[in-house]
């Protein structure tokens, strides 16, 4: 998975565009990982119903959905990887993707990181980053061995994080900001039963606190008034709408709304590295028109790495 194993492919996110390029380059015998961090971390995952994707008859939820494809593609050897991009070095004819578990090699890779990034901190966020602020539980939590601490986020992502973290905190607070978590049943009831974790459904973090360091957080429950809550750190899991490229490290051309520019296959500015879906800001966000991207850049993958003059047809074969 790691180290010295290079890939043909190395897809970043397992959104409907990811996952259908993994279906095309997997089925294509390149061979192919995809770092995804979690089912409902992204738009597809998020959304609680679709009745128009081709093929499915009558209503499906989106994560439903997504896991289809991912079994689909890991049907035909595609390998997908829990972990997050954190960095990326497109300088070398190897192209290596920095994750929070190690270094992902490969000669082609594609980004389908979506557009969930944020553009709004948590009042202190940005203070307070290093000094108690973390986005990784496994590269920090042993910061907090017996402290209490917050996670704040609703995605399956935010859950395995909090999981991780009982491990090694005194107290463990996950702060939902929506009424539901949006994360498989049997996750948040595993976390539920920690003695030491503790959920908190509706409730908003609006300040982190602290002189320095973390020293608490201000949160807003269900409409009452703010409540201050100390903890030693805070760790954040949250979604927006922006296009998630902060970890590309100004390697490729990028538009000034942030989006990757790309080619008519896909290709980004730099030979090798492909974009698809929502991180490009160039179409109407379906599912199914960020399924197509998928192929077409996987296509195109397989065409750039075999040396083919032109994309095969799937009815030609």
């Amino acid at each position: 998975m790691q180290g010295e194993e290079i890939y043909d492919l190395v897809i970043v996110g397992g959104g409907p565009a990811g996952a259908t390029a993994a279906i095309y380059s997997a089925r294509a015998a390149l061979k192919t990982a995809v770092l995804d961090k979690g089912l409902t971390t992204g738009a597809l995952g998020i959304t609680s119903k679709i009745a128009n994707y081709p093929g499915i008859d009558g209503e499906i939820g989106g994560a439903e959905l997504l896991a289809i494809m991912r079994k689909q593609a890991a049907s035909f050897g595609a390998e997908f990887i829990d972990d997050k991009a954190i960095g990326a070095d497109f300088s070398g004819e190897i192209k290596q993707v920095y994750g929070n578990q190690g270094v992902y090699q490969a000669k082609a890779v594609i980004i389908a990181t979506g557009s969930m990034g944020r553009s709004n901190l948590i009042k202190g966020e940005a203070e307070f980053l290093g000094r108690g602020v973390s986005y990784c539980a496994i590269c920090d939590a042993a910061f907090f061995k017996d402290a209490p601490i917050a996670v704040t986020g609703n995605s399956d992502e935010a859950v395995e994080e909090a999981l991780y973290l009982t491990r090694f905190a005194s107290k463990v607070t996950l702060l939902s900001p929506t009424p539901e978590l949006r994360a498989p049943e049997e996750l948040i009831a595993e976390l539920a039963e920690k003695p030491n974790a503790e959920i908190l459904k509706g409730a908003v973090v609006r300040e982190i606190l602290g002189e320095g360091q973390v020293q608490g957080i201000r949160y807003l429950m269900r409409a009452q008034k703010d409540r201050d809550m100390p903890v030693n750190g805070v760790f954040v899991y949250l979604q927006g709408g922006v296009p998630v490229t902060d970890w590309l490290q100004g390697q490729l051309e990028i538009t000034e709304a942030g989006c990757i520019r790309v080619n008519r296959e896909y290709e980004t500015s730099v030979p090798g590295i492909f974009a698809v879906g929502d991180v490009l800001c160039s179409h109407i966000k379906q599912a199914v028109i960020a399924a197509s991207d998928g192929a077409i850049a996987a296509i195109a993958v397989e065409k750039r790495l075999r040396g083919k003059k032109q994309m095969g047809f799937d009815w030609s074969k």
